[in-house]
């Protein structure tokens, strides 16, 4: 990990001989090596998350653990962060890997809320290869996840899904080979790329949706131990790695100073808190009306951000969700209660449910849904560390423990 530009002013607490080291660090970006835990010129992954959250960290000439927290608060965009402004974020080592291929399990759950419509959507693939058939010539198992919020009617988000294979596996000119490398995942993501506009474009042509209907739409696509995450819009991908909440997405609105200068630079402006004083978000679907002829920049774009990453030995689950859950929720507070109810009953769909119904207590307003992705065996849950707090046993002296015996016999 390399952090350019950082001030640190840490609070030392002991507790049982362990020393929590809890630092605020400014940042101008984050890199993350996907290769090992050594400073130095190696290839780096950037990529901006914004959630608050807390993370295994070290000073940099050392390996991570998860006993030490950081809270990080980022205070400028610049070219590794490019849309990040007054949030906070996690930094994670992704080093650690191994050759395991995740056991891929999932489930979902969606409430209508207090709406009187549903406009959500939502895919889960756990086995492509079966989905796809002939289509499906990659040597690794793959399985594929995408959550689709509706405006302005359900009609928009609706088509998409009905029709999300088709343009993410069919249309999208997918990359065939029998080795997966890195050629192969730079073609992965453009094709993610190109499936995104597939989408909105084939929305300009459908006569049976408005022109006023639009979606944000998020997808993952799992290889192997290989992850894709592509986002237009402000649903969002949060992972779980040894029980810190990592984000995988940036929300797409007009708060964010990145997509505030695309837009106005583009001719667009914010008003009121939204694009063109009438939507809440900048990526999207649909939404016709407000988009310049395909092929034009416009300030309403459906241009999805891409990342990739490779899992890791650490990394539990992942939630997909739309923005119901992420305007009422942190992303640590909604790894802890789908972390708690896997260890419960380890049970992905009720895992999810209950995620819902902890958004709806806390008095959300939209439509919800959310997707959870388990990458660990249903054994391996043992093998989590517990974040219950821990006791420490001792002896008690002889006349302690006469005098323990006399209150408990006089009780």
């Amino acid at each position: 990990m390399i952090v350019k530009n950082s001030t640190t002013a840490a609070k030392m607490v002991v507790v049982d001989a362990e020393i929590l080291c809890q630092p605020n660090v400014s940042v101008e970006y984050i890199g993350v090596s996907t290769v090992a835990p050594v400073v130095g010129d190696e290839d780096l992954d950037f990529f901006e998350v914004s959630a608050t959250a807390t993370s295994s960290s070290r000073p940099k000439s050392r390996e991570f653990r998860s006993a030490d927290l950081v809270s990080v608060d980022i205070s400028r965009s610049d070219s590794g962060v490019r849309c990040s402004t007054n949030t906070q974020t996690t930094i994670i080592d992704s080093a650690r890997s191994s050759n395991v291929i995740p056991a891929i399990r999932s489930g979902s759950y969606t409430d209508i809320g207090p709406r009187r419509s549903n406009e959500d959507e939502h895919i889960r693939v756990d086995d492509l290869s079966a989905q796809l058939g002939s289509l499906y010539n990659w040597p690794l198992p793959g399985a594929f996840y995408a959550v689709f919020d509706g405006h302005g009617g359900s009609d928009a988000a609706a088509y998409v899904r009905t029709n999300a294979m088709r343009f993410f596996f069919e249309d999208a000119n997918l990359p065939q080979t029998s080795a997966v490398d890195q050629a192969f995942l730079e073609e992965l993501e453009s094709s993610h790329f190109r499936a995104f506009l597939i989408a909105d474009q084939a929305l300009a042509d459908e006569c049976s949706v408005d022109a006023y209907c639009g979606t944000t739409a998020i997808t993952a696509l799992v290889l192997g131990r290989h992850l894709v995450v592509a986002n237009a819009g402000d649903c969002r991908a949060v992972l779980c790695r040894k029980g810190v909440a990592v984000q995988l997405s940036q929300d797409h609105r007009p708060t964010c100073l990145a997509e505030r200068q695309r837009v106005e630079k583009l001719g667009g402006i914010i008003e009121y808190g939204c694009l063109n004083g009438d939507l809440a978000i900048t990526r999207a679907l649909g939404d016709w009306y407000m988009k310049l002829p395909f092929g034009s920049a416009s300030p309403l774009t459906a241009e999805p951000e891409v990342k990739k990453m490779l899992l890791t030995e650490d990394d539990e689950f992942m939630i997909l969700g739309c923005d119901g859950i992420w305007d009422v929720m942190s992303n640590q507070d909604a790894v802890n209660v789908v972390r708690r109810e896997l260890r419960l009953h380890n049970d992905p769909q009720q895992s999810a449910r209950e995620l819902v119904n902890q958004a709806l207590c806390k008095d959300t307003d939209d439509n919800l849904t959310a997707i959870v992705v388990c990458f660990t065996s249903p054994d391996h849950r043992t093998s989590v560390p517990s974040q219950r707090p821990r006791f420490r046993c001792c002896n008690l002296s002889e006349d302690a423990r006469k005098k323990l015996q006399s209150l408990l016999g006089s009780n």
